[in-house]
């Protein structure tokens, strides 16, 4: 029995009660949540649901859950219940029925933990968006780890979600990279205002190798020239940030040009941006003054009214993301949430805006999620960037497994200081080796035992799953599937890393205390065969949870 059956067991018992008192008071599965007590002489499980109802019932807290627990006896699997304090109703679970969530587990392989809470809601969920005029830093990192935990998180929970990069590939900052990788390509002193670094000087090289003619360009042509050095650069540079995100482990569905909300349609149409003001100006927040188009976007929050075109006609950032917003409206998206760095506090108001203004619902339709930034301890700057740590060097240094798990075992919203040797080391301090060494070890005890002759086919016996580590390993199979499902409602999933860390330290201490293989000269028997089912069952959830955070489950280390 998992704790969400649980917990709809005690929900019907209330509403039953409830209904008996002629009350009109509706109970969910949410008012009975079950929690582990932190001493397990108090049973299994427990819930405060009596002292919620007492006093809207009318009655004490404790003549309540007494109520509660006399029918909650009867549960199929329930062993004991009984009231505690002021009004705490504790069950233990019978050893078989705790027992039984082994073979669930395992029966249900990577089935197991994912459900369907968010089921029906599709999502839009944007994350990194780094500019391609450079490689991936560090400042990118954190949101490319939780960006793509959460998307996996999400799905796990039921939704619909497409993980979208936008590309920032229209405006000043693409003019000055082109300038920048031209002067490289041609071998001319840089701009005064080009980016810096090796980096520029291995695209410039790149680009003259691809177009042989460019210098006799550039003498006739110059600005025929810029633009197919700046269209190549670019092209390069997105390419080396794809394949960074990849070795990352981190996946888009999406990349986004920006540029496309400035193309006007075939025959010369409308550009998406043009069709966003008209849009908005149908929904009355578009104004005029002073030749430049505003939307009011003070009617929603926002702590100014934004500019979209200013009297040269030109359009503004806030044009285009407003034309963006709208074109996740139209592809369907239900939530579009947003990942941005700690230095986009000021997006906060201006995308909700922008939601308020398009017509959706600035409560549920939209959430802007503003993570902090990350300190490592020995990292180095790029030698190929110079002024930034390339997220290639961190991934060559510390590896993909260690930088994405600590990356996801944070809040998002918490200052994060990292120490590069602790990611490097293999000790029992380091949670991303110590889940890991626990995985490895359920795979150890899976070879050992086919040695043996220790066969799940041959039996399974969850009555006999009762030692004190056993009853404790099993508690936290069975919150898995709340644990994810709560990940995915809060977009937290640094949840499933702590998870994991209090999983692996139950399995490690069941494994110093209950053997998987029989003794020399023991008969293979029930309790083995069963034992070995815990173990698989413990090892799928470790594996599947840190698919979650997407990080690799090793058989060895």
């Amino acid at each position: 029995m998992t704790p969400q059956e649980l917990a709809s067991a005690l929900a019907r018992i209330l509403t039953d009660i409830v209904a008996s008192r002629g009350a009109g008071i509706e109970v969910t599965d949410q008012d009975t949540q079950v929690e582990r007590p932190k001493n397990r002489e108090h049973g299994d499980w427990a819930s405060n649901a009596a002292m919620k109802f007492a006093k809207r019932l009318g009655t004490n807290p404790r003549e309540l859950a007494r109520e509660i627990t006399e029918r909650a006896a009867a549960i199929e699997g329930v062993a004991k219940a009984e009231v505690a304090g002021p009004g705490f109703i504790n069950i233990t679970l019978d050893a078989a029925s705790a027992g039984e969530t082994a073979r669930r587990v395992v029966e249900q392989g990577e089935a197991y933990g994912r459900g369907d809470a968010l089921a029906g809601q599709r999502i839009n969920l944007e994350f990194v968006s780094a500019n391609p005029t450079g490689p991936l830093h560090m400042g990118h990192t954190r949101w490319a780890a939780l960006g793509d935990s959460t998307a996996r998180v999400l799905r796990a929970a039921g939704a619909e979600v497409t993980s979208e990069y936008y590309i920032n590939d229209a405006g000043a900052q693409m003019n000055k990279f082109g300038r920048s990788v031209l002067a490289a390509a041609l071998g001319e002193e840089a701009p005064e205002d080009a980016y810096p670094g090796e980096y520029i000087r291995e695209l410039g090289g790149k680009v003259r190798e691809r177009i042989p003619g460019l210098a006799e360009l550039a003498a006739s042509d110059r600005d025929a020239a810029l633009e197919q050095a700046q269209d190549l650069g670019y092209q390069l540079q997105l390419a080396e940030i794809k394949d960074s995100l990849e070795r990352f482990n981190v996946h888009f569905d999406v990349f986004f040009s920006e540029r496309t909300l400035h193309e006007r349609g075939e025959g010369g149409g409308k550009s998406p941006i043009e069709a966003a003001i008209d849009r908005l100006r149908e929904q009355g927040h578009v104004f005029e003054e002073e030749g430049a188009i505003w939307v009011r976007t003070t009617d929603f929050g926002d702590d100014k009214d934004r500019v979209f075109t200013r009297g040269n006609g030109v359009y503004t950032y806030f044009a285009a993301d407003a034309a963006y917003y709208l074109s996740k409206m139209d592809r369907g998206f239900g939530e579009k949430i947003y990942l941005l760095g700690a230095d986009h506090h000021g997006y906060i108001g201006r995308l909700t805006a922008i939601a308020g203004a398009a017509g959706d619902d600035i409560e549920t339709d939209i959430t802007v999620l503003i993570g902090q930034l990350v300190n490592l301890n020995g990292a180095r700057l790029s030698k190929r960037a110079g002024n930034i740590i390339e997220l290639d060097d961190l991934l060559e240094w510390l590896g993909s497994d260690a930088l994405r798990y600590w990356l996801a075992r944070y809040p998002a919203d918490s200052p994060l200081a990292l120490d590069g040797e602790k990611l490097r080391s293999r000790t029992n301090d380091n949670p991303v080796f110590y889940v890991q060494y626990a995985h490895a070890r359920t795979c150890a005890v899976d070879r050992n035992a086919a040695e043996a002759g220790v066969r799940r086919e041959d039996g399974f016996a969850p009555e006999l799953l009762a030692h004190e580590t056993e009853t404790e390993l099993l508690g936290k199979l069975q919150q898995y599937p709340g644990i994810v499902a709560g990940a995915a409602e809060l977009r937290e999933p640094h949840r499933i890393a702590r998870f994991l860390e209090e999983l692996a330290a139950a399995y490690h201490r069941w494994y110093d205390n209950c053997r998987v293989l029989p003794l020399a000269g023991e008969e293979v028997g029930g309790l083995h065969r069963t034992r070995l089912w815990l173990n698989d069952a413990a090892g799928q959830v470790l594996r599947g949870g840190l698919d979650l955070l997407g990080v690799s489950a090793p058989e060895r280390l």
